[in-house]
């Protein structure tokens, strides 16, 4: 005899039990600012009780992406690392093997720098923060694609660079798609989220040191990369410093030089005694509106190539019509040909550049590298003072036996 069923009984159909938060899938698009703030993230959601294996980020940009997954879903928007962020979405909405329960996408407002405390403010780009907002409404002009496939869509408006209110922005953002969340919950995960993001980009810094020791041991010279976050995305920044770096030359990039004391001191003593600046991160020297997060970064990157004798060249990227960063270009190249450093500026990247013309320009700048390094080295090396902490006891540059396949 067969037991009937409670939809027999009933004529409704029992829903399915909630899935647990070790069983939800994550999707975050790998764009904009998150190219910065990625492991503050896997921190947050993996002390939420979230499984990491099933937390997805988007590929890289490419034209295959945009055409396959953001077709037909684009708004307008002058900005193109803005536009391309329908095909991330649509990637992760459409492209995944098993679908996922929520889209993570944050409106951040202020970023967490190593500048905080010594320039106005650290706040994103209003387009970029508001980019979510844009991009969504392309999922929903026709039907709501998120409740078609079962989505949890969030987008939580967030001042990263004030850590006391996230939890409150975030429990606010989450609570719907996370059942029985709390406030405390939130703000224990918060913790973890800043000490991974803190720990990564320690690591990082510590290889900057490290590839800087090496050049300064050696007296062989790096590149210094002045851009956004979302410039290191090979279908923003067409992978130019990657290009470079094939030439030989190591690759550093400005959110990622070390910050340790004994180098700032180095660097920045007698700015910081003559009274010109308060602290090594100080930019008000250059610019005076610091409070632009990304934008201060950059301006403090060319104070830091203008007097590190080995960065001998600094490659400027920016993207097509981005409004935040023309402002700057004039004071960025003033600062870092001031020193007598190499200076080359990409600044019409979009979707349309030409790779030819790419590679005629990196072709170029190797060129110049190879016969302007050693000078420039030799002739920055003259206006520092005192031992360089990056070398050994005495701070002097190891002598080193003579490479016959030297290229400069």
């Amino acid at each position: 005899m067969l037991i009937p069923t409670w939809e027999k009984w009933f004529g409704t159909k029992l829903s399915a039990p909630p899935k647990s938060r070790s069983e939800l899938r994550v999707g975050i698009p790998r764009v904009l600012n998150i190219w910065s703030t990625h492991q503050f993230w896997l921190g947050l959601l993996v002390a939420l009780g979230f499984d990491p294996r099933r937390i997805v980020f988007s590929e890289a940009t490419s034209d295959e992406q945009g055409r396959e997954y953001g077709r037909g879903r684009g708004t307008v928007d002058c900005c193109y690392p803005v536009k391309c962020i329908s095909g991330h979405y649509g990637e992760l909405v459409f492209g995944q093997k098993h679908g996922i329960d929520i889209l993570l996408s944050p409106m951040i407002r202020s970023l967490p720098s190593f500048l905080n405390g010594h320039v106005v403010d650290s706040l994103a780009c209003p387009r970029v923060m508001a980019a979510p907002e844009n991009i969504k409404a392309g999922f929903l002009k026709e039907r709501d694609v998120f409740a078609e496939r079962g989505i949890k869509y969030i987008s939580p408006f967030l001042s990263l660079a004030e850590p006391l209110i996230v939890p409150k922005q975030l429990h606010r953002a989450l609570e719907d798609a996370i059942p029985g969340l709390t406030l405390a919950e939130v703000g224990s995960a918060v913790g973890a989220g800043y000490k991974a993001l803190a720990a990564f980009n320690k690591q990082m810094q510590d290889k900057g040191r490290e590839i800087l020791r090496w050049c300064a041991e050696n007296d062989r010279p790096c590149i210094l990369v002045l851009a956004r976050p979302y410039h290191m995305d090979p279908g923003i920044g067409h992978e130019i410093e990657a290009d470079l770096q094939a030439y030989g030359y190591p690759i550093l990039w400005a959110q990622y030089l070390p910050v340790d004391q004994d180098l700032m001191q180095w660097l920045f003593g007698d700015d910081i005694r003559s009274g010109t600046i308060s602290s090594p991160f100080d930019v008000r020297d250059v610019w005076p509106s610091s409070y632009s997060g990304n934008t201060n970064e950059i301006l403090w990157g060319a104070k830091v190539a203008a007097r590190l004798p080995w960065v001998s060249c600094v490659i400027r990227l920016a993207s097509y019509e981005c409004g935040m960063d023309q402002p700057t270009y004039t004071p960025v190249q003033k600062i870092v040909e001031g020193s007598g450093t190499l200076f080359f500026s990409f600044q019409d990247l979009d979707a349309t550049k030409p790779a030819g013309s790419v590679k005629i320009r990196v072709e170029t700048v190797a060129y110049y590298l190879e016969c302007s390094s050693a000078d420039i080295i030799a002739a920055k090396k003259l206006q520092t003072n005192g031992p360089c902490p990056l070398l050994g006891k005495g701070g002097e540059t190891a002598a080193m036996p003579v490479d016959p396949d030297r290229r400069f």
